[in-house]
């Protein structure tokens, strides 16, 4: 900063530096600063060094869109999900958005509210320039994407999805669900029905499929009537509402009611207790219950439940995006995950089960 006067060199701090004052301050050009800040293999150890002294001595942060724009990258990735507001969906956002963060990213978010949306947003994500890589939730890939997608085509990870071709993290639900139903087997129950979502959404079937799997395997009857499906298309039926009025149709089947139930996510269970208070009954000591999720709310509610790492997920579909980004030739990976049964009170193994125990420690 030789030249300036004493009372601005003072407060030089308070100015905004660029490149072209590093490249001043260090006597280089300026595409010499350029190439030092996005790690080119082509410049001196001694030149890369006196730029970064430069640049650390005038608190020089570069820009991560600068950057980004240099390596030709946009520092932000879509992702196309169905439904914002599912409580599985967010703890997966969750984790999406601390590892972005951390990495100096920025996120997209696409949200379905049709099937037909799919693959329009599929197209504006693939566009040169838009983001630098996708993330695609819960959804059958539509074959006119794969179809033209290209060596050129954007970084695709499909989360809770699967499609040969692509990297994948998929959750078991076949044999969660077969866990699920084998715990109320195993706690005698020989009349066990199950509310199911939309069967429009890709988990419901496979967990419907686990559920039929398991009584068969146990020697029990599948009864149609015990099976409660929704047509709701409002998050795929994965709602407090379906849940209610899945299990209202269940009671209404009278002194030949289930004694257990599968329900296929947390949301849905919670809106089912709500119909067994309202109809004065109790879980477990009328209807034994096991749930699917583990979200965060399913420790208050007392649920014994098929835990699925939604955070974690969403961190790892970051970390093989940024992969995929890196290595756009390397084989396609798939990680599947099985699903864990945490039991709490709602499925009767513990009738002394006290929530607040519960909650203290969910809490630690």
């Amino acid at each position: 900063m030789e030249g300036l006067p004493i009372y601005l060199q003072n407060y030089r701090c308070l100015l905004t530096v660029t490149i072209y004052d590093i490249a001043r301050e260090a006597k280089v050009g300026i595409g010499t600063v350029s190439r030092v800040f996005n790690n080119h293999p082509n410049v001196k150890p001694k030149t890369r060094e006196k730029i970064l002294s430069v640049a650390k001595r005038l608190n020089y942060h570069p820009h991560a869109y600068a950057q980004g724009l240099a390596r030709r990258r946009t520092n932000t990735i879509a992702a196309i999900i169905p439904f914002f507001t599912n409580y599985f969906f967010v703890e997966i956002l969750q984790g999406i958005q601390d590892k972005i963060t951390n990495l100096g990213y920025d996120l997209i978010l696409y949200g379905i509210n049709h099937p037909r949306e799919i693959d329009e947003y599929l197209r504006k994500s693939d566009q040169r320039g838009r983001v630098d890589g996708i993330l695609f939730f819960s959804s059958k890939l539509p074959e006119s994407f794969v179809e033209r997608s290209h060596v050129d085509s954007k970084p695709l990870i499909l989360v809770d999805a699967f499609h040969e071709r692509f990297d994948s993290l998929h959750v078991d639900n076949f044999k969660g669900a077969i866990a699920a139903t084998n715990h109320l087997i195993q706690l005698g129950h020989t009349n066990i029905g199950m509310i199911n979502a939309n069967l429009n959404n890709t988990p419901a079937r496979e967990r419907k499929d686990g559920f039929a799997d398991a009584l068969k395997a146990g020697g029990i009857e599948l009864r149609p009537q015990n099976i409660v499906e929704t047509n709701v298309i409002k998050n795929d039926g994965y709602t407090r509402e379906a849940g209610y009025s899945s299990m209202k149709q269940l009671l209404n089947l009278g002194t030949d009611r289930p004694t257990a139930v599968f329900i296929a996510s947390d949301v849905q269970a919670i809106g089912a207790l709500s119909a067994l208070r309202q109809a004065g009954l109790r879980a477990p000591e009328d209807v034994a219950i096991v749930a699917y999720d583990d979200i965060e709310l399913a420790a208050h509610f007392g649920l014994t439940t098929m835990r699925q790492p939604m955070y974690r997920m969403g961190e790892l579909a970051v970390e093989k995006l940024f992969q995929r980004m890196e290595n756009p030739a390397m084989p396609p990976s798939h990680v599947h995950f099985v699903p864990t049964l945490i039991v709490r009170g709602s499925c009767g193994m513990n009738k002394n089960y006290s929530l607040a125990e519960e909650f203290l420690q969910t809490s630690d």
